[in-house]
């Protein structure tokens, strides 16, 4: 299964949003994937929907953002006047830390949270992570309507933050691990996320099958193929070796780490986007080299 594309990605007139297929349906569920298409800001691209407060975009662009992404989701709160303006259910974010800290919230913070997880089975508040690479993260609990939003990059995927996630929603609210549906966003996918080898080293302490995470890639040289006798060394077996490139898959790091957890494979859907690949779609910010917008995966509970 796989989370649907936006339905219009030309357009910059409004936002795209991706939506996991099968909670479409859910009556008292609001959730999205931002995509940068269809928004205010103009400093990476004119028409960006950035929703992050970054050093270079302006925070009524961002604020502006945040309003169009959520009432694309259809956040609103419901109004006995039918002339009354519509109110946006609140948002509630982190300061992510690339930590395995969640959050159980029951009211909207006084203060800003510290951490990359939030659960809730609270109706009226909107729970939002921001991404440029990493993965994000929604589960939902249909029997006990309470859901969750994680931050997953290679930090938090070692921590086990979705694997805690569904621990946690079992802790606050009695969700049992086969009734939690999981979706995962777009993110940096193995295509593109090259790392280092010392990153495998750290898979490997950690999880048994970090080895189906990981592929290698030679590199090609067209000199040396061309004249291979330039590259003889001393050492058998007479040639240099060319470096290995190393890429991880990190959506089925966190698919891994949901089964593991007991979420059956059914129940969880991921996105084939890679950031690094779309840039007309995502945000990036390997690919843009760090100068680059946030999208916001959200998740809540109507009243």
């Amino acid at each position: 299964m796989s989370i649907g594309a936006p339905a219009n990605t030309t357009s910059k007139s409004r936002p795209n949003i991706l939506q996991a297929k099968q909670w479409k349906d859910i009556p008292w569920l609001v959730h999205g994937f931002s995509t940068r298409v269809g928004g205010f800001s103009r400093v990476y691209r004119k028409g960006d929907l950035n929703l992050g407060f970054t050093k270079d975009d302006s925070r009524a662009a961002v604020e502006k953002n945040r309003v169009a992404f959520l009432q694309k989701i259809g956040a609103a709160e419901s109004s006995r006047s039918k002339n009354a303006r519509r109110r946006l259910s609140p948002l509630v974010t982190l300061r992510q830390v690339h930590s395995d800290l969640i959050h159980c919230i029951h009211s909207v913070p006084e203060e800003q949270l510290i951490g990359d997880g939030l659960i809730t089975a609270e109706p009226g508040l909107i729970l939002a992570i921001q991404t440029a690479d990493c993965l994000p993260v929604i589960l939902l609990d249909t029997k006990r309507r309470a859901v969750g939003v994680f931050h997953a990059g290679w930090r938090g995927t070692v921590k086990r933050i979705v694997e805690k996630g569904v621990g946690e929603m079992f802790r606050c609210f009695g969700s049992r691990p086969r009734d939690i549906k999981a979706a995962i966003g777009p993110g940096i996918q193995g295509c593109c996320y090259e790392v280092g080898e010392e990153l495998r080293t750290t898979f490997e302490s950690q999880f048994d099958y970090a080895a189906s995470l990981f592929r290698e890639v030679k590199d090609s040289d067209p000199v040396r193929e061309k004249y291979p006798l330039l590259f003889l060394t001393a050492r058998a077996p007479g040639h240099s070796e060319l470096p290995k490139k190393i890429f991880l898959d990190l959506v089925e790091a966190n698919r891994q780490q949901l089964i593991a957890a007991g979420v059956p494979k059914k129940n969880i859907e991921t996105s084939p986007l890679c950031t690094n690949c779309h840039p007309e779609l995502l945000f990036s910010y390997r690919g843009e080299k760090g100068k680059t917008g946030r999208m916001m995966a959200a998740v809540g509970i109507r009243d």
